[in-house]
């Protein structure tokens, strides 16, 4: 088996994390050379955070509870994008 087979598939570090409206510069950046399924198990955790976050948040009518999964969920999205480009290669 070559080395190549044996070295998981990492991160390109390609994919930004934009908020908010007419934004031209990114506040994060996926880091490259994370190994992929790593990044995608921490969006896996982040979405689960999400989903507890969005539940409270409307039910509590809590709207900052809301935004905070909103922003959780852009971040968990950058994460998976950033690992299939990742896989891709």
């Amino acid at each position: 088996m070559s080395t190549e087979e044996n070295t998981p598939n990492t991160t390109v570090g390609k994919t930004r994390f934009y908020q908010g409206e007419g934004m031209t510069q990114p506040l994060f950046c996926i880091e490259p050379g994370i190994p992929c399924q790593h990044a995608r198990e921490q969006a896996s955790e982040l979405l689960g955070v999400v989903r507890e976050l969005t539940i409270t948040g409307v039910m509590e009518d809590n709207p900052q509870l809301v935004w905070a999964s909103h922003y959780l969920s852009a971040l968990a999205k950058a994460l998976l994008d950033d690992a299939e480009l990742g896989m891709a290669h």
